[in-house]
């Protein structure tokens, strides 16, 4: 099993409880947008808990990054990585596959489920192949939205927003159901991919199904 003692070089705020972690590159490690590893934090205690968490960064970079939800309502390894500040410690293990792009469609996200679509759009970006991709993604609040003004640069009118406890002028007030996929979405003989709790996970497949076909779709459930 690959593993890799590296520092944290920056810890950047993204919203009130989301984190970006800049950390130390190892040598010759490669990854595919949409992989993860797993993570633990280097202190005693926590060495063996290990988080999966995807890659925001891109492989050409010279560091890594992670964007991580901090979940500060228990004593967990986030709650841990929330204390953390740069020069302290992580391990890396194996890269593993999650998500991967297989073309144009549509990424629907609940709330961090976004981020292990931040590298594929990054890379779409590089490439000069953003394409008619969209990406709808569901919060609770304003607030909570990973990246907005990153993702409003990329697709302008194909990021679109729901907010499911927050009502705010430009945005839609709604859960992403059946319905709201009809209004947002004109073709389904597309791709489909899919991240968040599991629970609305489960759901988007059953509809999906339906509205598309099962080939379609593509999912990575948190």
């Amino acid at each position: 099993m690959e593993s890799h003692i590296v520092k944290i070089l920056a810890v950047t705020p993204v919203t009130h409880n989301v984190r970006q972690f800049t950390v130390e590159k190892p040598r010759g490690y490669t990854f595919v947008p949409g992989q993860a590893t797993e993570v633990s934090v280097n202190k005693p205690g926590w060495e063996e808990e290990r988080r999966p968490f995807t890659f925001t960064s891109l492989t050409a970079w010279e560091h890594l990054e992670f964007t991580i939800k901090i979940y500060d309502d228990h004593n967990s390894v986030t709650h841990e990585l929330g204390q953390l500040q740069a020069g302290d410690e992580l391990i890396l293990h194996d890269v593993w596959g999650t998500i991967h792009y297989r073309g144009e469609g549509v990424f629907i996200a609940g709330g961090a489920g976004v981020t292990p679509f931040i590298a594929i759009f990054r890379d779409l970006q590089n490439k000069g192949q953003l394409g008619a991709n969209q990406l709808i993604c569901s919060n609770k609040t304003l607030g909570d939205i990973i990246l907005k003004d990153e993702f409003e640069a990329m697709l302008g009118g194909r990021f679109i927003n729901t907010l499911t406890e927050q009502e705010v002028p430009g945005y839609d007030h709604h859960t992403i159901d059946e319905n709201y996929l009809k209004e947002k979405i004109t073709n389904f003989d597309q791709h489909f991919y899919i991240c968040g709790p599991d629970p609305m996970v489960q759901q988007l497949k059953k509809i999906l199904t339906g509205l598309a076909g099962s080939d379609a779709l593509v999912t990575v459930e948190l």
